[in-house]
């Protein structure tokens, strides 16, 4: 079943194929005979699995593994080359009668000059070695080409087996292993999957590759697919391989090439008694299984199956190299050493005894057997044979392609190390934005997750990165954490148990930039960031506390105030002060104690109305509420080293800030200052609420200081209340200005208004005063009467 599968894809090439190849399968499923081959150099026998290429003077056996019951004879004829116009002599033709077991095998020399071998199995006739010989004098550079193409084409399919039958075992028995296999398959053996594939559901993605194998492309990463190359050829169909045949390098896949060309090539070869078909090799130690994708014949013309063997030519070992990091951690059990860079050593035997070589504190090496593993993505070494190693250890990975040695990337072995600890001063880190650390002491390679469990027991990850010099760069996200014992875990490969370092979380300390403190003043004034953490402030004996917290510019503005009056060293003395935030912590600042601002206290006023010619008049007990269509006259009295001089100006303004102005004043003396305010013209109709004033003399600002509470009132035009009604109707305009309407000051049984109401009219009590609750000041004591 996995040989149909391999073979299936080449189907969608048939478009390709010249009309001699049409009626012919396209897949290498059939089963052919199976040799036996070796290649000899100096003293080193090495089986043909383990060998990407021959040199000159190198020795090769090949005999035929064919059964008992084998009714046909075959002969082994053996060819060597040299190049596409030079036709090979006559002497570099071997032969070897497989059913005699004197001259079964074929024991060859490659001679000088010699470029590719290939190998027929002829079915026994008579003269069919020298048709053989004949044929390929005749044009050689048909079987150069079959040569290359067909040794190139095993390497292919080795490297397809073994995708597919990592895929397929995991469609058997791990289905949700399939994405995490597909990603490591195709990174090992540089193979890419096409994306109809990978949209599949997960189950059914195996399947997908397994039967539709146009949908892999065997690339290097470097250069463009073949679909961009081969006009003509399928563009759903394109497999790549790197720069030279025997390292799985640089040929294209001969998947096309034989579908496409040797069967072309090997058609115009066609004679009454032989007919050329190629065979794709199986290797396996000594053993190549031979599997066709034409049934062979046995009757005129008969079959000749055509194989590729290695070329002639130096041997160029690929470049291995780490796929990562170079240091890794080296745990008890398994160390996955990751490799790059050649597909062919994962899928065929030419990398063979590799081996990890630890270099020692004393000079001496040791070698660790490594195997390839393209399921993990590199080379597996026992790991506890590093058991003994206390400190970070310098290896390499080394061994052999075919007969030449193979020099892997080094590395450098970390054993699990504990002892984490946090770098710098202290654990603490704040909350509100991701804080940036440094963990230092361990052994970064062997880190695998590091976490942040908060008070209450949740754990999240931590984003993080070893650095250069064995430390961690973690960043802990307490963009939106709440302050608190926290504890970093720390978990590294082969340690059952993660490290905990404990963490303090706190809030951001506020960071004052000034602190304004005046002579004879009951205020401080501090100006930073995140001044809301500040619960109190000490300056000497005295405490202030926050009373009101807002915005200068782009800083923030706190003023504190103390609870009893603060007996204050004079102009121009230096003082220290203590800001104490909410967690418990505290800020010393320095400063200078600046002259007394303009400070005056209001000790008259008087509140006056005009007659009102249309409406009944609203009657406001007191002089501290202030009706919007009255008029305000003050007297402010100059405190302690203060005084007016008439050019002072008196602030007047909403507590929220919405509506200011400005007064002039009128002195009565130097101690004694009188101003007037209408507000419905200095703050405008839609002011409201509690008002303050403060004093401005020159460059000098004294503290705000409260004036009074700005109410708006409705007109009513009357109450009107009919005989035999339980009710009046009470008539006028902004009715909504009030809250309720009783007959009593107490407001038993009220008469609420509606929030947004507009009508002009209102039933209210038959009583007379009847008393009102005003929206601006629901404390205010308003009536009217008739």
């Amino acid at each position: 079943m996995r040989f149909q599968r391999i073979g299936a894809f080449l189907a969608a090439a048939a478009m390709m194929l010249p009309a001699v190849a049409q009626g012919e399968s396209q897949q290498f499923d059939l089963p052919g005979p199976a040799l036996r081959m070796s290649v000899t150099r100096g003293s080193v026998t090495l089986p043909i699995a383990k060998v990407p290429s021959i040199a000159e003077g190198d020795r090769i056996r090949i005999a035929a593994e064919l059964p008992e019951s084998q009714g046909v004879r075959y002969l082994l004829v053996a060819a060597f080359l040299r190049g596409a116009t030079n036709p090979p002599p006559k002497r570099w033709f071997f032969k070897a009668e497989s059913w005699d077991r004197k001259k079964g095998s074929l024991d060859l020399e490659v001679p000088k000059g010699a470029e590719q071998l290939v190998l027929f199995v002829v079915p026994e006739t008579g003269g069919g070695f020298d048709a053989v010989v004949d044929t390929v004098r005749r044009q050689p550079g048909a079987f150069v080409r079959a040569s290359i193409e067909l040794n190139q084409a095993s390497r292919d399919r080795a490297r397809l087996e073994l995708f597919l039958d990592g895929i397929q075992d995991a469609e058997r028995n791990r289905p949700a292993e399939i994405p995490a296999r597909t990603e490591q398959l195709t990174r090992s053996l540089s193979i890419k999957v096409r994306d109809e594939c990978l949209q599949q559901p997960i189950e059914q993605r195996a399947a997908c590759m397994g039967q539709s194998e146009n949908t892999l492309l065997l690339t290097d990463g470097t250069r463009t697919s073949l679909a961009e190359t081969l006009v003509g050829a399928p563009t759903d169909l394109a497999l790549q391989i790197a720069a030279t045949p025997e390292g799985g390098y640089g040929y294209y896949s001969p998947y096309i090439g034989v579908v496409r060309d040797v069967a072309r090539l090997f058609g115009a070869f066609q004679t009454t008694r032989f007919t050329y078909i190629p065979a794709v090799s199986q290797l396996k130690d000594e053993r190549a299984a031979l599997l066709l994708n034409t049934a062979p014949s046995f009757a005129s013309p008969k079959s000749v199956m055509v194989v590729g063997l290695p070329p002639v030519r130096p041997v160029d070992p690929p470049l291995l190299r780490a796929a990562g990091d170079q240091t890794l951690c080296a745990p008890a059990g398994d160390l996955v050493l990751p490799v790059t860079g050649a597909p062919l050593a994962y899928a065929t035997d030419y990398a063979h005894a590799m081996a990890l070589r630890l270099k020692g504190a004393n000079g001496a090496t040791v070698d660790l057997p490594a195997r390839a593993d393209a399921l993990r993505g590199g080379y597996v070494v026992a790991a506890h044979l590093l058991a003994q190693q206390k400190g970070p250890v310098e290896a390499q990975l080394h061994g052999n392609w075919g007969f030449a040695p193979l020099e892997g990337p080094s590395f450098r072995l970390q054993p699990p190390k504990g002892g984490w600890r946090i770098a710098g001063e202290g654990a603490g880190v704040v909350v509100g934005r991701d804080n940036a650390l440094t963990l230092e002491g361990g052994a970064a390679a062997c880190v695998s997750r590091v976490s942040l469990r908060d008070a209450s027991g949740g754990v999240q990850d931590v984003a993080w990165k070893a650095a250069g010099d064995g430390s961690i760069a973690a960043t802990l996200p307490l963009a939106k954490a709440k302050p608190g014992k926290m504890t970093l875990l720390v978990e590294q490969q082969g340690v059952a148990q993660p490290e905990s370092i404990a963490i303090a979380a706190l809030a951001e300390a506020s960071r004052i930039d000034r602190l304004r403190f005046h002579a004879g003043d009951a205020e401080a004034t501090l100006y930073g960031a995140r001044l809301e953490k500040v619960t109190r402030l000490s300056i000497g004996d005295a405490v202030f506390e926050p009373a009101d917290l807002g915005r200068e510019g782009k800083a923030d503005r706190l003023v504190l105030r103390a609870a009893a009056p603060v007996a204050t060293p004079a102009a121009g003395q230096p003082f220290q002060a203590r800001a104490v935030l909410a967690d418990g912590r505290s800020l010393s600042i320095d400063g200078t104690v600046e002259a007394q601002r303009p400070m005056a206290t209001v000790v008259s006023r008087t509140v006056t109305r005009g007659a009102a010619t249309d409406a009944m008049p609203i009657r406001i007990e007191g002089d501290t509420v202030i009706p919007n269509d009255a008029r305000i006259t003050f007297a402010l009295k100059a405190e302690g080293s203060s005084r007016f001089t008439g050019t002072e100006r008196v602030e007047i303004a909403t507590e929220d800030g919405r509506a200011t102005t400005m007064l002039p004043v009128k002195l009565q003396d130097a101690t004694i200052a009188i101003a007037s305010l209408a507000p419905a013209e200095g703050l405008g109709g839609s002011a409201y609420g509690p008002l303050r004033y403060r004093v401005v003399q020159g460059e000098s600002i004294g503290p705000w200081a409260p004036l009074g509470t700005l109410v708006r009132l409705p007109r009513i035009a009357g109450v009107t209340c009919a005989d035999g009604q339980e009710r009046c109707s009470l008539n006028g305009s902004d009715l909504f200005l009030l809250e309720a309407v009783a007959a009593d000051a107490g407001f038993a049984q009220p008469v609420n208004v509606p929030q947004g109401f507009t009508g002009t009219s209102l039933a209210v009590p038959k009583a007379m005063p009847l008393h009102l609750r005003l929206r601006d000041d629901r404390a205010a004591v308003a009536s009217v009467a008739k």
